[in-house]
């Protein structure tokens, strides 16, 4: 019998905030309790920093060019195993509390039982379009709202989710207590927070009043000077429309900061109903993908700096001793690691995993290949691809130059190196992976085609009579949170109280 295995998942949680386990200033005991009892690693990676490629990719452990889940409308398939499905035929018991962003009607992708509804859209909805470059999408884009409407509330529509996410699994842990069922348990938990928008409790808000970290340690690039894809980032965020002060600025960190503390409190209950009620289990900490800021000017994800696709990643576990590694690894590591932890032998999860177990790393082994990245979903043009190998990071697109950074020495990201003489070999080891890895030209065709398959079918399925694929635990799951006959911006707004200015 294999332990039991408790997954708490966030997002949009910034990795550079977990050096070596929480940054001491964070007011978060709960996770600082865990990190010091985990093996604590220090360069994880996003495979995708956007939510529902990354997450795919995490419970799959594939990347979106193989997983086909390009961006936050691109169907998960149902055939595709994922650490559930692996667990779940090794006789575990497989729930799900909280978001993953599954699109398509199968909800459930290896989960026994789903707790709770998801907060965003299971449809095509939301899928961008590579033949029109440029185009932004108002209703359910970014824009730079979250930034100037920061501040307090105590209640959101993110909030009344975690609320109830937290409450589910809490709940189903004491269930799990009972031992009605004689399997090991996999529960996965997985919080909206602390995505913004930035909009905190008084209680959490007050944690952070004299915060020394409200500004960015890089300040703002103006727009003339950024990288091909910031361009495109801030396009797609509609930044022209807003004028973001440095009291946006400071007030949208710290409710961002606030709302890692009020995740904490939840993540504490969790572990205090395990403990309490006795129960054994290794347990992950992980986000999806991380968020700029504000550092450079950049602010959410979708890009391959630090702030954007490095994670936090904590594993707790009876068999492994607490410790460092700060050899770069990936969230499609997690799949396989999970299956060498439960017992499950390699062969059964290499064929459909590309991520290597995390367990050897633990051990003293150094990991000897790159780790892989991609993105190809709103603010690209064309897919874009990146290695982090050692202290290098190397980034190509068809349509950009490349980059190179050195992030031991410009841990920032601020010297592009991929004109340095000096560092030839290494940018053309890393060239050579990358083309050895992708064919970029396939992997456009793959999403165009891919895109145009689905903007089809969601234009003929808004037609007539609509059956909604979101997940319906016994409640009308459809009128709540986001869906998309909804505005995301009056949604918020309504959803709020007291509202803002």
């Amino acid at each position: 019998m294999g332990p039991n295995i408790l997954i708490l998942m966030v997002d949009q949680l910034n990795g550079t905030l977990f050096p070596d386990g929480p940054a001491e200033w964070l007011h978060i005991p709960h996770l600082k309790r865990l990190a010091k009892r985990s093996v604590r690693f220090q360069n994880c990676y996003s495979a995708s920093p956007l939510c529902a490629p990354g997450r795919a990719s995490f419970m799959s452990g594939q990347l979106p060019s193989a997983t086909g889940v390009y961006d936050n409308a691109a169907e998960f398939p149902s055939s595709l195993p994922t650490y559930a499905h692996h667990l779940r035929r090794a006789g575990y018991q497989t729930s799900l509390a909280g978001k993953m962003h599954f699109v398509g009607p199968d909800q459930l992708h290896g989960f026994e039982e789903r707790l709770s509804t998801d907060i965003y859209p299971p449809d095509f909805g939301w899928t961008p379009d590579y033949r029109k470059a440029g185009e932004r999408i108002d209703w359910w884009y970014h824009n730079m709202g979250s930034v100037t409407g920061a501040g307090v509330a105590e209640i959101t529509n993110q909030m009344e989710y975690d609320d109830e996410v937290a409450y589910e699994a809490r709940r189903k842990i004491y269930d799990l207590s009972r031992q009605h069922d004689p399997r090991p348990w996999c529960l996965t938990v997985s919080f909206t927070h602390p995505h913004d928008p930035y909009v905190a409790r008084q209680k959490y808000w007050d944690l952070y009043e004299d915060c020394d970290h409200l500004l960015p340690e890089v300040p703002e690039i103006s727009y003339e000077d950024h990288d091909a894809h910031s361009k495109r980032i801030f396009d797609a965020n509609d930044w022209r429309k807003y004028d973001i002060s440095e009291t946006d600025i400071k007030r949208a960190r710290r409710a961002y900061f606030a709302n890692i503390s009020y995740i904490d409190d939840k993540i504490g209950e969790l572990i205090e109903a395990l403990e309490t009620t006795r129960q054994e289990a290794v347990v992950i900490f992980v986000s999806d993908h991380g968020d700029m800021l504000g550092e450079r000017g950049l602010w959410f994800k979708m890009s391959f700096f630090e702030g954007s696709a490095r994670v936090p990643m904590l594993l707790s576990s009876p068999t492994l001793m607490p410790q460092t590694v700060s050899d770069p690894v990936s969230t499609i590591d997690i799949c396989p690691t999970l299956c060498e932890l439960a017992g499950i032998s390699m062969e059964h999860v290499s064929r459909w995993s590309e991520g290597e177990s995390l367990i050897p790393l633990t051990k003293g082994a150094r990991r000897k290949t790159p780790v892989a990245m991609e993105y190809a979903a709103e603010a690209s043009y064309a897919p874009m691809v990146a290695l982090r190998q050692g202290r290098y990071k190397y980034t190509r697109c068809r349509l950009d130059p490349e980059q190179l950074f050195d992030l031991e020495t410009d841990p920032h990201e601020l010297q592009n190196l991929a004109q340095e003489a000096e560092k030839a070999d290494i940018l053309h080891v890393l060239r050579s992976l990358s083309e050895e890895k992708w064919d970029l030209a396939q992997f456009e065709k793959d999403v165009q085609h891919s895109q145009a398959r689905r903007l089809l079918v969601y234009e003929a399925l808004r037609n007539g009579k609509y059956y909604p694929w979101d997940y319906q635990p016994l409640k009308q799951a459809s009128e709540r949170f986001m869906r998309n006959h909804m505005d995301l911006n009056v949604l918020e707004e309504r959803q709020r109280f007291p509202r803002g200015e």
